[in-house]
């Protein structure tokens, strides 16, 4: 399960986060890649945007199932 309180710096703030237990695997990048970057150094995957549709919250919800370490939360602020 995330963790709200060891997020990803670069996360926009928001109900959805990834924290640091990221490891770059690309799997929620390919469920939500209009919400989703890699940091500069490539070694974690942050929330750059929240979802602004019900379509895109579909999305993250999606990441957040696939995501193969549990690092996306959905209990953000």
């Amino acid at each position: 399960m995330a963790d709200k309180n060891d997020k990803v710096p670069e996360n926009v703030p928001g109900k959805f986060y990834v924290d640091n237990s990221c490891v770059p695997c690309n799997d929620c990048l390919e469920e939500a890649p209009q919400l989703l970057k890699y940091t500069d150094d490539e070694s974690k995957v942050y929330f750059h945007r929240q979802p602004a549709t019900p379509e895109e919250t579909i999305a993250a919800r999606k990441a957040k199932e696939i995501c193969p370490v549990e690092a996306i939360g959905d209990d953000g602020e």
